[in-house]
């Protein structure tokens, strides 16, 4: 008896348990009217149908917001979606509508609904501002969370601070670190049209509840899914759980000296904002002091840095650098580069573009990004190497993988041997090395200089 009874205790506290969680929640739609709603934007046709919110696709117009009259900063909304598979949509949030910003151009975060093989629902492109700033090409899973399909999906977004994090059917998808917004009004979407889209296209949201305040329920975190920091010189607890660790502080060269020796950076070499400067010097490759190196040694690693070019300038980080080769100039090893393409001479020499941006220098070209994603000179650029223990080795630019190769295998042999390489005996092939930021005599910042060991 007195088990039976605990039993009973047990399941009334566990009912208990989901009757306050539930309550936790806000309806955020009610299912009849678009009260504490209104339009903003396009002429799209927004209806209520069976306890939905249907928006239709109309000629003529441009992008179309059903926004809540209310602004959110920190939250958790929850939602079910349908949406035509030749359309594009998204939630907006923390987003503005302001006489002062375009003439009232909807404009901030928007979780993105792409019905298509490309993958980047659950991504977070910023509306009518700074475009992408995470999409899903590092992340295969959240590529596939999406269903396609006359069927409904479940989002999930969380806002917290300056962490955001979507998921699409409980799959992780998003987490971005970002403070531009901190509060503006959250809104449904009906997307211009454009493309195959087509007049009466449908998207729909149901369901649609949100917590707030002491109520919020944030999920744990997960230890894996990749984060975009968008805060300067900053770890979000993600990535100090996956591992990530800053090599440059932002505030001074500890942890760096100089190539071939073991004194203190160059003074070409400045902090400036908690931005790495290396200052011009006539364009001579380590003319100046030439380059800085980690104290540290790196065998398989994902890295990860934000960079700057001025006009016409030449850089470059390098890895499994060897000391040894005694080249009169820059210290030797793998380097992704970074340069100028339109100004600076070198884009042009080496072999069908193995000099270029991102490229694994004077070995293999990088692959060359759709023109949207490619950065102006003086906008800042994100850069990322990884080192499998295996020895695969990938560049990426932007959020795109643009080469990907393994080191010492025989093609890399027979890449290093048709290269300016192939003199330093056993170039690429060490199993650790310092990371390396190139001086070229050329202004080039970095910043956001962040790595983690992978084992």
């Amino acid at each position: 008896m007195k088990k039976q009874l605990l039993l009973a205790l047990s399941a009334a506290l566990l009912c208990f348990s989901f009757e306050s969680n539930a309550q936790k929640w806000t309806n955020l739609f009610d299912g009849k009217t678009f009260k504490g709603f209104k339009q903003l934007g396009g002429k799209a046709i927004y209806e209520v149908k069976d306890g939905v919110m249907v928006g239709t696709t109309v000629p003529g117009t441009g992008n179309s917001f059903m926004a809540t009259e209310e602004e959110y900063g920190d939250f958790i909304l929850e939602v079910d979606l349908k949406v035509d598979n030749k359309m594009n949509s998204g939630i907006q949030f923390r987003s503005l509508s302001i006489p002062s910003y375009n003439n009232g151009v909807v404009h901030g975060y928007q979780a993105e609904i792409d019905p298509s093989t490309r993958g980047w629902s659950g991504g977070i492109y910023d509306e009518s501002r700074r475009g992408w700033l995470s999409q899903n090409e590092l992340k295969p899973e959240a590529k596939k969370a999406f269903k396609l399909g006359d069927v409904w999906n479940h989002y999930r977004i969380e806002a917290i601070g300056h962490t955001i994090r979507t998921w699409i059917n409980d799959v992780p998808v998003t987490y971005l670190v970002d403070d531009m917004t901190a509060k503006g009004f959250i809104a449904f979407q009906v997307h211009a049209i454009y493309g195959e889209m087509k007049p009466g296209m449908q998207v729909m949201w149901k369901n649609i509840r949100i917590q707030t305040g002491k109520d919020m329920q944030p999920r744990p975190l997960d230890g894996k899914t990749v984060v975009e920091n968008y805060m300067l010189n900053n770890l979000s607890e993600q990535e100090k759980a996956e591992g990530f660790k800053l090599l440059f502080n932002g505030k001074d060269l500890t942890g760096f000296r100089s190539a071939f020796k073991t004194t203190a950076p160059p003074t070409v070499w400045t902090v400036e904002d908690g931005t790495l400067h290396v200052n011009s010097s006539g364009g001579k490759e380590s003319g100046n002091g030439g380059d800085i190196l980690t104290n540290e040694q790196f065998g398989a690693f994902e890295l990860t840095f934000d960079f700057k070019l001025t006009e016409g300038a030449n850089s470059g980080v390098k890895y499994f650098v060897n000391e040894t080769y005694d080249s009169g100039m820059s210290a030797i090893g793998l380097e992704y580069q970074v340069l100028d393409d339109a100004k600076h001479p070198d884009a042009k020499l080496g072999t069908v573009g193995n000099r270029t941006l991102a490229s694994l220098y004077d070995i293999i070209p990088s692959n060359k990004l759709d023109p949207r994603f490619q950065r102006k000179i003086g906008e800042w650029n994100q850069g990322r190497i990884i080192v499998y223990p295996n020895n695969i080795v990938q560049h990426w630019l932007n959020g795109f993988k643009v080469i990907e190769y393994e080191r010492k295998s025989n093609i890399f042999k027979v890449l290093v041997a048709h290269s300016k390489h192939a003199k330093w005996n056993g170039f690429g092939m060490q199993d650790k090395g310092p990371i390396l930021f190139q001086e070229h005599g050329d202004s080039v910042f970095y910043k956001n200089i962040k790595i983690r060991e992978i084992n």
